[in-house]
């Protein structure tokens, strides 16, 4: 059975947060988070499209990934 990343069914929305902006990160079955302190909404975005990208790519760097494969053995 292949391992999927936990974060491959995430959905994310930028919200605005003080006087900058933030991605509010949903992933199945658990509570959201937000990622913030992004001066424009337009740096939130990049900001998603690339965790969309590293874990599509399984991006080792990822904190997530290192957890989720070191528990999954």
């Amino acid at each position: 059975m292949p391992k999927i990343h936990p974060h491959a069914e995430a959905t994310y929305r930028v919200v605005k947060r003080g006087d900058g902006f933030g991605v509010e990160v949903t992933v199945p079955e658990t509570f959201p988070t937000v990622v913030s302190n992004f001066a424009t909404a337009e740096a939130a975005e990049a900001w998603i499209e690339d965790h969309k990208r590293q874990v599509k790519e399984g991006d080792p760097g990822m904190r997530s990934r290192r957890r989720f494969w070191n528990r999954a053995g």
